[in-house]
């Protein structure tokens, strides 16, 4: 009887060992195919990534970070080569950021063409946009006015031109919309270039 005992531990035990084995596999396998992801990620352009945002299930969560996506839209716009279809769909990104005041007063042709024209025109005298800093989070003053929720926030542009590089700092305004997404109202240049 003791020795069915210890046939049955046995044979017990080489069956945790090989659950045990057989986890590790899954781990590490599991582990391996998450790998590609990050990898396909560093292979994207900025544009690309920017472009793959679904704003309607993954919208920027706050203030701050519609501001750092406009910004990274903005940095595409001026620090890379576009065919004329992936501009424009770069700019209907940057329009699902703007509050529908804002969309209203351009229709789409209009800004299309006049964000062309800015763009060859920032291209030609060699400038690009090494950088950005927007306020902390600490540092976004929200408040109410005439019925809405707003926020206010400067982001810094480092804008390089030849060898040189100039700061600017714009004062954004964002009103929160119907679906509690802050929307970009507009934006204001606070300083001269320095």
């Amino acid at each position: 009887m003791k020795r069915f005992k210890g046939t049955k531990g046995t044979i017990l035990l080489i069956i945790l060992a090989c659950l045990v084995v057989g986890y590790y596999f899954y781990l590490s396998n599991g582990s391996n195919k998450a790998d590609p992801e990050p990898v396909d990620a560093e292979i994207m352009t900025m544009s690309q990534k920017v472009l793959s945002r679904n704003l309607e299930s993954n919208y920027p969560p706050s203030p701050r970070e519609v501001v750092k996506y406009f910004s990274e839209i903005t940095q595409c716009f001026y620090n890379e080569e576009h065919t004329d279809e992936e501009l424009k769909d770069l700019a209907l990104k940057m329009r699902g950021i703007y509050d529908d005041e804002l969309v209203a007063n351009q229709t789409e042709e209009e800004y299309l063409d006049l964000l062309n024209k800015d763009v060859n025109e920032y291209k030609s005298n060699g400038r690009s946009i090494s950088g950005y800093s927007p306020s902390s989070s600490m540092d976004v003053e929200y408040f109410s006015e005439d019925g809405y929720e707003w926020a206010r926030l400067y982001c810094i542009y480092d804008v390089k031109q030849n060898s040189l590089i100039y700061k600017t700092t714009l004062c954004f305004i964002l009103r929160k919309d119907e679906n509690s997404h802050y929307k970009i109202y507009g934006w204001e240049k606070q300083d001269s270039e320095s």
